[in-house]
């Protein structure tokens, strides 16, 4: 027996001095933080040490906070009430991840999130994670034809999109005729009014311009109209002007302009009206994108677009000899043009070109890329030459009216349309001849969102005010 204690005597103190060498090892070891590197502690010290780190930094806060700290317990004493709540506190807030730990007093408390002011600051305002908060802007566009809606958020160097929706109404429809908006149309435009509602209100927009046009201008019963879908639908709607509606077809397509361009003719074939701009660009000394707007030399507005000129000539079954009818229509009302000659001395002399947006030559140009479906990536911002928008003019008026409606880029919403809206461009281009034209398929809405954008200021990093003021002091 004693044989056996003393064998087992021996194997502990073997054990104790394997003990003291890894301990010594530990301790003359290169750590990797050296506030710990202290010999083996129990878990007994640990929780000791923690609870006197706790004890310091609560009595270096109540001495900042002017409070008389709490007396350290001597060891053997359980600990006081304020201490044992802030334990319990702490095992609390370990236990819940969602609350994050106690900070050091040194540590400065974390920012507030810029707010999304749109009058402040650069257009993309990210959060601590990088999710964009900038507002998001709408623009509606309630035309003859059709009704759109775009939903947009700022960005460093323009806007993305974020919703869109395009439905035709044919709100015009008769009021070439009778002057009023029939009963079914206001029905047509009401149902998609609604629509947009629900999409503003659930993308939760912040600021937007909501605009109606010809339609509602030329009909006898537009007030009352706008009044319906103010108490049906909720939305304020805003009759525009030619010379806005001009200016925003210029704000929405500025960015395709040729940088090179000493000018540029700029049409917007509607459905009620067609607006026709002239960008005098000779001295724009490297001015682009919605700083063109300031450039604008002359405009007019036609009380012609492609649904009441259908319903004038026709539109199903267009022979050459109504096509022609069509073309001299529109080129009756060129003549107001102010400066015409003036622009034909421009071409001539200078590099100019058209610029057009409209459903129009988004259409010829869908079929002279020969797309099975359209595709708003490959027809934006396509370079068409004059030889081929003439040979698509006359490819689209040989074609019977079922091979319209077969084709994608046409379509049944527009093959009784089209044709009249490629004699208002024929008119436009017998009286000013361009060697190229720009398709863009952008208009009214993106030149709302971007006046709206630039009136808050979102792509500048001052506000306007700071700006003001500075002049104000250099004066």
């Amino acid at each position: 027996m004693q044989g056996e204690g003393a064998k087992r005597r021996k194997k502990r103190r073997r054990g104790r001095a394997d003990t003291e060498r890894r301990a010594a090892a530990s301790h003359h070891a290169p750590s990797e933080h050296p506030q710990n590197s202290d010999a083996v502690t129990s878990p007994k010290g640990k929780k000791a040490a923690n609870r006197r780190g706790r004890r310091r930094w609560q009595a270096s806060k109540n001495a900042k906070n002017g409070q008389a700290p709490h007396p350290e317990p001597k060891a053997g004493q359980p600990a006081s009430g304020g201490d044992r709540a802030h334990s319990q506190a702490t095992q609390a807030r370990k236990a819940d991840k969602r609350v994050p730990e106690e900070r050091n007093p040194r540590t400065p408390p974390p920012q507030h999130a810029a707010r999304a002011n749109p009058a402040k600051g650069p257009a993309a305002r990210r959060g601590r994670n990088g999710a964009n908060r900038s507002p998001l802007y709408a623009a509606l566009d309630l035309g003859t034809n059709n009704c759109r809606l775009l939903i947009a958020r700022p960005e460093d160097r323009g806007f993305r999109v974020v919703d869109a929706y395009s439905r035709i109404v044919r709100l015009g429809e008769g009021v070439g005729s009778n002057k009023r908006l029939s009963s079914a149309a206001m029905d047509r435009a009401i149902d998609a009014l609604a629509n947009c509602h629900r999409k503003l209100a659930d993308r939760g927009v912040l600021r937007s311009r909501l605009i109606a046009t010809e339609a509602c201008r030329a009909a006898e019963n537009g007030t009352d109209f706008i009044d319906r879908v103010k108490s049906e639908t909720g939305l304020a709607l805003e009759v525009v002007n030619r010379e806005t509606e001009a200016r925003l077809a210029v704000a929405g397509c500025a960015s395709l302009v040729d940088h090179d361009a000493d000018g540029v003719i700029l049409f917007d074939i509607g459905g009620g009206s067609s607006e026709i701009v002239w960008l005098d660009l000779r001295n724009r000394c490297g001015a682009r994108g919605y700083a063109l707007t300031r450039f604008i030399r002359s405009w007019i507005s036609l009380p012609v677009g492609v649904v009441n000129l259908a319903e004038r000539h026709g539109g199903v079954h267009v022979t050459p000899d109504i096509f022609e009818a069509m073309v001299d229509d529109a080129a009756d009302h060129l003549s107001a043009f102010s400066l015409a000659d003036t622009l034909s001395e421009a071409i001539t002399s200078g590099r100019v070109h058209m610029l057009g947006t409209s459903g129009t030559v988004t259409t010829l140009a869908g079929v002279h890329l020969g797309l099975r479906r359209y595709d708003r990536r490959k027809v934006d911002g396509t370079w068409l030459e004059d030889s081929d928008v003439s040979k698509m003019i006359d490819q689209l008026r040989d074609m019977p009216y079922e091979a319209r409606v077969e084709n994608p880029c046409i379509g049944a919403d527009r093959a009784d349309l089209v044709l009249a809206g490629c004699a208002i461009l024929e008119a436009i281009r017998r009286r000013w001849s361009c060697s190229r034209l720009r398709v863009a398929d952008r208009g009214l809405r993106e030149g709302i969102l971007t006046e709206l954008m630039a009136a808050d200021g979102v792509w500048s990093h001052r506000s306007p005010r700071k700006r003001q003021d500075r002049r104000r002091w250099k004066d």
